[in-house]
């Protein structure tokens, strides 16, 4: 076998998984995660089921793929909007990273569903899925750590009232992510966290219709208010 046939057989292997994803979007957009499967996207890719098994044996392997493109396509996007910013700039950063989020979640609703909405029943994603998954928090830590670091003297939290988190919280786990934030500062980090994406949720599931008028100013204020409990400058 040459290098050539090998090469081509892989990106053989490669379009068709990327085809088979491609429908499996699309059938979740039209009826819902729960009820995907795998004969249903053989049928609607005119293949016999057995083939379809060659690339993915399950349809929760199936499930965990479509889950970890949409993780990372998440994570690169606020990525790359943050690295535009000046790093001493960290309100700005963190505005322009919280913006991206609702920005791809507002043109990809059924992936943002697929990873924040209801829970698949039956399906547990597997660790691999966690390093995509935490690509954004970690846009979100490293702002906050750099906050810490440049600008000292602020603080979120007096350290008199600081409450023990060890109890309730994997410290060890979240310290990487925001090296410079004390502990103490980790609660209101998670809290800011949370809220961006529950205000982005509420927003994507109609639970804001009947009180709020423009979601993007509504966004928009609630960025600079969780700023603002997050302690940055």
């Amino acid at each position: 076998m040459t290098p050539k046939s090998t090469g081509s057989r892989a990106e053989l292997r490669a379009n068709q998984t990327a085809a088979i994803k491609v429908v499996a979007r699309r059938l979740i957009a039209d009826q819902g995660v729960a009820d995907l499967s795998l004969r249903e996207v053989s049928r609607e890719m005119g293949m016999v089921s057995s083939a379809l098994y060659r690339y993915f044996a399950t349809r929760d392997e199936l499930l965990t793929a479509l889950i970890f493109d949409a993780y990372s396509e998440l994570g690169a996007v606020v990525e790359k909007a943050e690295s535009k910013i000046a790093r001493g700039d960290t309100r700005a950063r963190w505005r322009a990273a919280c913006a991206a989020v609702r920005k791809w979640a507002t043109s990809h609703p059924h992936e943002y569903a697929l990873l924040y909405g209801t829970p698949v029943p039956g399906y547990l994603a597997p660790n691999v899925t966690i390093a995509a998954a935490t690509r954004v928090p970690g846009v979100l830590g490293r702002i906050l750590s750099d906050d810490v670091e440049l600008h000292p003297r602020r603080r979120l939290v007096d350290k008199k009232a600081a409450v023990d988190v060890r109890p309730f919280l994997q410290v060890d786990a979240l310290t990487p992510s925001m090296p410079n934030v004390a502990p103490e500062h980790f609660v209101r980090a998670l809290m800011a966290w949370t809220n961006l994406f529950g205000t982005v949720s509420f927003e994507l599931f109609g639970h804001y219709v009947g009180s709020v008028t423009s979601y993007r100013q509504f966004f928009d204020r609630v960025v600079e208010e969780l700023a603002d409990f997050a302690g940055l400058a």
